[in-house]
């Protein structure tokens, strides 16, 4: 797979939603980009709260544009906080340095892009991210520090 396409982005807000029903996580809201950095699709469950899309997108946004999950953006700002608001402010405030933004990758480790989850603490975000790339045969990536 070279790109994302519609399809895959539906199956993947879907995968989501179930690892999220099944562990019975807070509502959800789940986006999914492309590569670009682009918005494929975003669902939002009933119940989620009004900036869950922002914060969704800004998981999987800031993943997209520096090229690594969002829990190494969460250890950035935590180390160089300085760095990170420089960061928001060339991307208009768009990075949210919080575990939930987990890029997809193919197998040979190309980006496909990123999808970004807000909902409930930010570990179950992510977990239910990964859990939904993975069940595609794609390769997550969410910057788990080594």
């Amino acid at each position: 797979m070279s790109a994302l396409t519609l399809k895959v982005a539906v199956n993947l807000v879907n995968e989501a939603i179930t690892a999220g029903r099944a562990i019975a996580a807070a509502p959800l809201t789940i986006a999914v980009l492309d590569a670009g950095g682009h918005l494929i699709t975003l669902q939002r469950e009933d119940g989620a709260s009004l900036l869950r899309p922002h914060v969704a997108i800004g998981k999987a946004w800031g993943a997209i544009a520096l090229g690594k999950g969002s829990r190494l953006l969460a250890l950035d700002a935590q180390q160089r906080p300085a760095f990170i608001a420089a960061l928001n402010s060339l991307g208009q405030g768009s990075v949210v340095p919080a575990p939930g933004g987990v890029l997809i990758r193919d197998q040979d480790g190309n980006v496909l892009g990123a999808v970004g989850i807000s909902g409930d603490l930010s570990d179950v975000d992510e977990q239910c991210a990964i859990t939904a790339i993975e069940a595609l045969g794609l390769v997550a990536d969410a910057g788990v520090a080594a």
